[in-house]
């Protein structure tokens, strides 16, 4: 049986995943070599010191940038490119929404997103980078645009800890009608809107509601961005238990479901298999790198093996 903290996790409870985001990053081997905002050499492009090639303009890109002599050359805009060391705009997209209301071990998946979305601002934070985020939950969607302050990370903190649903908490009538503007689609275009070019976006979601639409957005956003997907799952979820009968919580009440049912089972399995082979491909379509946690691993734990020794997520 889970416990409150287990269930919805409070702002002090995100603020103090600090220690967690400080032992996982580690001191720099390099000495600094720069005052300007953001220290780490970048392998992005950007405005900075050291040239590294032209391309063609791209929306977004600074329009002092242009090479006028290449584009009057070949009659349309290009842009020089350079290697700096520069800061870089972290934006989590952060899913709170009903199917996330759940767990059968650990935390439930709304506490794991919001303590992996926690580790993530503090790391981008201290690594002098923007952090922002978009925080949904299927009733109402907060977009919180990055910046280098330790305000913008307590206020993306405070939107995490507002927007779960607690046990208190009842679906509304109109909540089905409402998700259709604060679901994962709805948050994957406002990220298009608010998204520099050169970004780093991390995905949190269970990915359970993932429609035609989400690998063409998911394609658009990785385009021009580098794009994780932390895709946040449940063991129940995957696989059923052999025998016996159990009962997941609704809103209206328990649900009763009776593993020792073959059809049931089968359909389960199917259902499963179906959604898998979706969500593969709507990765592998979009170009963006998936890795999962389950409810049962600590995320700090997961993350470190995702970021390496130095908790660098560049």
């Amino acid at each position: 049986m889970q416990t409150q903290d287990a269930i919805h996790i409070d702002l002090s409870g995100l603020i103090r995943l600090q220690a967690d985001a400080r032992a996982l990053k580690l001191p720099s081997a390099r000495p600094v070599r720069s005052k300007q905002a953001g220290l780490q050499r970048s392998p992005m492009r950007g405005r900075g010191m050291a040239f590294a090639e032209v391309r063609q303009y791209q929306p977004g890109d600074d329009i002092r940038s242009i090479d006028w002599r290449v584009t009057a050359r070949r009659q349309s805009p290009h842009t020089k490119l350079y290697e700096e060391e520069r800061e870089r705009p972290v934006l989590l997209l952060c899913d709170l929404g009903p199917s996330l209301f759940f767990a059968s071990t650990g935390a439930y998946k709304q506490v794991r997103c919001a303590q992996l979305a926690g580790i993530l601002s503090w790391l981008a934070l201290w690594s002098g980078d923007q952090v922002g985020g978009i925080v949904f939950n299927g009733r109402e969607l907060t977009v919180l645009r990055p910046a280098r302050r330790k305000k913008s990370v307590l206020q993306l903190l405070d939107t995490l800890a507002r927007q779960q649903k607690t046990p208190e908490t009842r679906q509304s009538p109109d909540l089905q009608v409402s998700s259709l503007t604060a679901n994962l689609d709805t948050a994957l275009r406002e990220a298009r809107r608010v998204a520099h070019t050169g970004s780093r976006i991390f995905v949190l979601s269970d990915f359970l509601t993932i429609s035609a639409e989400t690998s063409r957005l998911l394609g658009a956003l990785a385009r021009h961005n580098t794009v994780s997907a932390l895709r946040i799952a449940d063991p129940l979820e995957l696989h059923l238990p052999e025998s016996g009968r159990f009962a997941v919580a609704g809103d209206d009440g328990p649900v009763w479901f009776d593993a020792d049912n073959p059809r049931f089972q089968q359909a389960w399995h199917d259902k499963v298999a179906h959604h898998e082979t979706q969500l593969a491909d709507c990765f592998r379509t979009s170009g963006v790198t998936p890795a999962t946690v389950m409810t049962g691993e600590e995320p700090a734990v997961i993350l470190q093996s995702l970021l390496g020794p130095r908790g660098r997520i560049g």
